[in-house]
């Protein structure tokens, strides 16, 4: 209930914020939007909560409304934030600088809003099969419940017709998320010619000159970059301090902001095609390059960029920290997020690691959130005359795929591999990464073998070794990502999908501050994601999805989630035959890079029974003695064995309101796992 007051506050701070929507001359269209959707949530969940719980039993079952609810509230402050910066009123031609191709309001906050509204949905859904104290009631709500999720609507247009105002998808929201973005620059380049119109400064004549030509949609390099004279020239101008050892990239001040400049000195048929493609990216997850000015008789460009912190900062050599999981799944899901839009636009980084990641705190988040942006990409065709890339330049291998590597120590190919820049030797990247944010170790630092040893080990198949027993949803994702075949690796696509719904079994799981382990889903995500990619294999092969389609992605993972497990989760997480151990051997390869079984076919063991047991299960030694495998109806449930729990177990009581149900389903004759 505090959660849902907060949310309710920091709505009432947005609203009064946005009275003075008249001062936003930047992005106005995507704050009303922002506000119209957090609004619309707000409305659509106090319905629910007003129609499905009763208010007396708040402190008894509203407990898995917890983490959700505090999820939604972390949006809703950041919403705020974002709303608070566009009204924010430094000098005009600077923020024109910095949010004119910002596309943050769709791709990272209504993206955050879409992505958590159906865990809240289906945690309000969980608690109201609680709801009462009636047996009866309480079956015909689950049933109720439990019809949403089946196969039936599993497309995109009946979920559209049926749950599109629950879940924020109306036509009218959908149709605004495509066009705000473009309606903001429309106005932006009106508003930039208003003003050449009342008379400028020469230096403000030149910086709209800058804005108009990026604001244009010629394709034209030269029409997108001006002198450089209008940079260097500038009296505020100052080159603060060099990145890197060489000098290519420089920290440099400009009206009155800090800024990275990348110093490029090449002939500009070599470079025309990169710069101008990098000058017109735009996503949340991706270092902007904000402007670009050219010297044509120096042969030299340079690239403005924002400044921001490496991930090597938060877990460089000496600090060696990791984050929290949740913060670390909600960096990789950022992570995967930018690199799913670079692929999109055939961009292949070639060289991902820690130095490439940057990350600013999202206000004052205690949990430490952070935005991630992933830079270092698209300058294949630029002279590099050093980096800042690699933590470590005579071991940059460690982050690279085994093929890249094979490549690379090939006499003819030294220091110029096209394996490098491919999809897979991205995603075996990110794999690195992600496990440098579980355990803030670099990965084979451990390691005994050093330089080319290495090298033919990583060849041969050796990988990192976990320092404990992680989370399997995380590690048996990581695992497929640095596998050796390039082809049994996921794309980023498939990741981010898998991201969000390990995100989203997280929220649903209110007790997991105050336990040790984390928990295990019933299934495995990625085979999930397997079902789901051959159900709808034509957003495999396009550009990255529309934000809007997410609720219904997520939608569909719960529908095939639900249908592999042949009950509702409910059911399930009781019997302790279906339960997985969630912490195992991580460093064992061969177990945990198979797909999750369903429940009736995993082996069980057969411990010794505990000397208390029910007189319904007396007989079960007989039984399984004369049928070694008999999933039907469920009898057969060997003891439980207390390692993890489910990820949908909530508090003995409710366990306790949930068994009478689960004999019930027994006796009625329900089909099983395999029958289904």
């Amino acid at each position: 209930m505090e959660q849902f007051r907060q949310i309710g506050e920091a709505l009432g701070s947005l609203k009064t914020l946005m009275v003075f929507r008249d001062n936003i001359q930047i992005n106005q269209r995507q704050c009303d939007l922002l506000l119209d959707m957090l609004n619309s949530a707000y409305k659509s969940i106090s319905e629910e909560i007003r129609v499905s719980l009763r208010f007396e039993e708040r402190n008894m079952k509203w407990k898995v409304l917890e983490m959700p609810l505090k999820e939604l509230h972390r949006i809703f402050k950041e919403g705020e934030a974002y709303i608070k910066e566009s009204l924010e009123t430094k000098d005009w031609w600077v923020k024109a600088i910095f949010l004119y191709q910002n596309s943050d309001c769709v791709e990272l906050h209504i993206h955050n809003l879409l992505s958590c509204i159906p865990v809240v949905v289906e945690a309000i859904e969980s608690a109201a099969e609680l709801s009462g104290w009636e047996q009866d009631e309480m079956q015909k709500k689950k049933r109720v419940y439990s019809n949403k999720y089946h196969k039936e609507w599993i497309d995109s247009q009946l979920f559209q017709w049926r749950f599109a105002k629950q879940y924020l998808v109306t036509q009218d929201f959908c149709n605004r998320m495509d066009s705000v973005w473009k309606e903001d620059r429309w106005i932006l380049r009106n508003k930039i010619q208003e003003k050449e119109n009342l008379g400028l400064r020469k230096h403000e004549r030149k910086l709209a000159d800058l804005l108009l030509r990026n604001l244009g949609s010629s394709e034209s390099l030269k029409e997108k970059l001006l002198p450089s004279s209008i940079l260097v020239g500038s009296k505020d101008y100052q080159v603060r301090r060099r990145i890197g050892n060489g000098g290519q990239y420089k920290e440099v001040y400009w009206l009155g902001e800090s800024f990275v400049m990348i110093h490029i000195s090449a002939d500009i048929e070599a470079v025309a095609s990169d710069i101008s493609s990098l000058l017109s990216l735009s996503h949340p997850n991706i270092l902007h390059f904000l402007c670009g000015f050219t010297d044509d008789e120096k042969k030299e460009y340079l690239l403005l960029m924002e400044l921001n912190k490496s991930l090597c900062d938060c877990i460089g050599t000496k600090k060696r920290t990791s984050f929290c999981f949740p913060v670390a799944v909600d960096l990789m899901l950022q992570i995967a997020r930018g690199m799913e839009y670079l692929h999109s636009n055939k961009i292949y980084h070639g060289d991902l690691n820690p130095s490439s990641i940057h990350v600013k705190l999202k206000g004052t988040s205690p949990e430490g959130y952070m935005q991630a942006k992933v830079s270092g990409f698209g300058l294949s065709s630029i002279p590099q005359k050093s980096t800042e890339k690699n933590q470590n330049e005579a071991q940059s291998f460690i982050w690279h795929a085994p093929e890249v590597i094979e490549e690379q120590e090939r006499p003819a190919s030294k220091g110029n591999s096209n394996l490098k820049f491919t999809e897979k030797a991205d995603v075996y990247s990110f794999g690195m990464i992600c496990f440098q944010l579980l355990t803030g170790k670099v990965p084979f630092e451990d390691g005994h073998l050093q330089g080319d040893k290495m090298g033919r080990n990583i060849r041969a198949g050796e990988r990192p070794l976990f320092p404990f027993k992680p989370p399997k949803p995380i590690t048996n994702l990581i695992k497929k990502c640095w596998h050796d075949d390039p082809a049994q690796r996921p794309s980023f696509a498939s990741i981010c999908r898998i991201l969000r719904y390990v995100k989203r079994s997280l929220l649903m799981n209110p007790d997991y501050n105050n336990q040790s382990e984390l928990l295990l889903p019933l299934v495995d995500y990625y085979e999930i994601d397997s079902r789901f990619q051959r159900m709808f294999p034509a957003w495999e092969d396009s550009k990255t999805v529309s934000t809007s389609q997410i609720p219904f992605q997520m939608f569909v993972y719960r529908v095939l989630e639900k249908d592999k497990t042949g009950s509702t989760p409910r059911e399930t997480s009781e019997s302790g035959s279906e339960r997985n151990e969630f912490s195992g051997d991580e460093n064992a390869s061969a177990s945990t890079d198979e797909p999750y079984s369903s429940a009736t076919e995993r082996s069980i063991p057969s411990p010794e029974p505990p000397p208390r047991i029910r007189t319904t299960m007396r007989k079960s030694p007989d039984i399984r003695a004369k049928h070694p495998v008999t999933p039907k109806g469920r009898l057969l449930r060997p003891p439980t064995i207390h390692r993890a729990r489910s990820f949908v177990t909530n508090s003995e009581n409710q366990l306790l309101l949930l068994m009478s149900p689960r004999i019930r389903r027994t006796k009625s004759g329900h089909v099983s796992d395999s029958e289904l």
